[in-house]
Formats: C-alpha cells, structure tokens, sequence
C-alpha cells in the first residue's frame, strides 16, 4: 500500500495529512457532543418553575451545576434578568452566540482540509503531467505507450487520492454542522421558555 502511495509524489504525503487532521477534528467534536448530549435537557423548564416560583436562588444554582451550553445562557440570562427587556434580549443573543462559536470550534478547520484536499490532489495530477510530457520532449516524441501510460496513472493517483479523502471530510462536516445546529436551535428555545417565564 505504501509503496503503491509512494508512487503519487510528495504531494500524497500533505493529502495524508489532512485525512490525519481532520479524522483527529472529527472524532474530537464528535465526543464533544457526545458528553452534551443529556446536559442542559429539560434545564430551561426548570429554571423557568423555579422563577415562578420565586426561588431564583435555587435557578441560578441549577443553571450553575449543570455545566452545559444551555446553563450558561442562563447564568448570563439570570444575571440581568432585572434589568430592561432589551439589555436582557442583548445578553441572550450574545451568551447563545458565543456557546454557538465554542460548538462550532474546529468546524471551518474542517472546511478548509475538505475543499484543500482535492486542490492538493489536482496539483500533483498537473505536476505528474508536467514531468510526462518533459520526457516525451527528451525522448524527441518516440515514447513507449506503456511507459507514457504509466506516468499518467501516476500522476492522476494524487487526485483519486485527494477525491477520496475530500468527500468523507464533506460528509463529516455536513453532520457536525447539522448538530451544531441543532444545539443552536435547543438554546434558542430555551431562551425562550426563560423570557416567558420572566415575562409572566
């Protein structure tokens, strides 16, 4: 396998490299959502009931022990919670965006590997040709086809190789995408019970 990728060029080792990176983002972020999967659940309704109830001692305790994206958009939220409606919506906003950055940490990384990868791969292609036809010119044009046919699988073994590990990183960035989103859209209504409840 080695020595069938040794064929490629040097340009196969910084297409390594990315599947290397972006494998190690992935499983990264992967098991950064995994811990949140169960965290913040239900911490909305719950810090809401406490504040009806008068107890904003005790939301503010449950918003700090539960460690998670939607906890402190609530701490930021219960720290200004008697301030103006506007101030209160600021803090929101902000405390969501910034835990939706944290989620988001390594994504555009990610991004960058999945659309370089392909180039990589093309720029070896192009490079593998250039050599090809430099030996046809030193060879005054009478060149073996088995010798030419086998320059050119060579040269367009980088791009196979960079297509090959561009989709999968597509694909994983697409999904991590998606959970991001999903956690945006968790903190939103949560932010929403919260405001009912202060409204109320």
């Amino acid at each position: 396998m080695f020595d069938f990728l040794a064929k490629g060029g040097l340009l196969v080792i910084p297409i390594l490299l990315c599947s290397i990176f972006a494998l190690a983002i992935f499983l990264e972020r992967l098991i950064r959502f995994a811990r949140l999967r169960k965290r913040g659940e239900g911490l909305a309704r719950k810090v809401a009931d406490l504040i009806q109830q008068g107890d904003d001692a005790g939301a503010y305790e449950a918003a700090v022990q539960s460690s998670s994206p939607m906890g402190h958009v609530l701490i930021q939220a219960l720290e200004v919670k008697n301030k103006e409606r506007e101030t209160l919506e600021t803090v929101i906003a902000h405390a969501t965006e910034k835990q939706v950055r944290d989620l988001s940490s390594y994504l555009q990384a990610l991004a960058t590997i999945g659309n370089i990868s392909p180039l990589l791969g093309l720029l070896g292609t192009v490079i593998g040709m250039i050599k090809a036809f430099m030996v046809i010119q030193e060879m005054g044009g009478k060149v073996n086809a088995a010798v030419l046919a086998g320059g050119i699988w060579e040269a367009m073994l980088t791009t196979a190789l960079g297509l090959s590990v561009a989709l999968p990183i597509i694909l994983a960035h697409s999904y991590l995408v998606s959970r991001v989103n999903k956690y945006e859209a968790r903190l939103q209504d949560g932010a929403v019970t919260f405001m009912k409840a202060i409204i109320t």
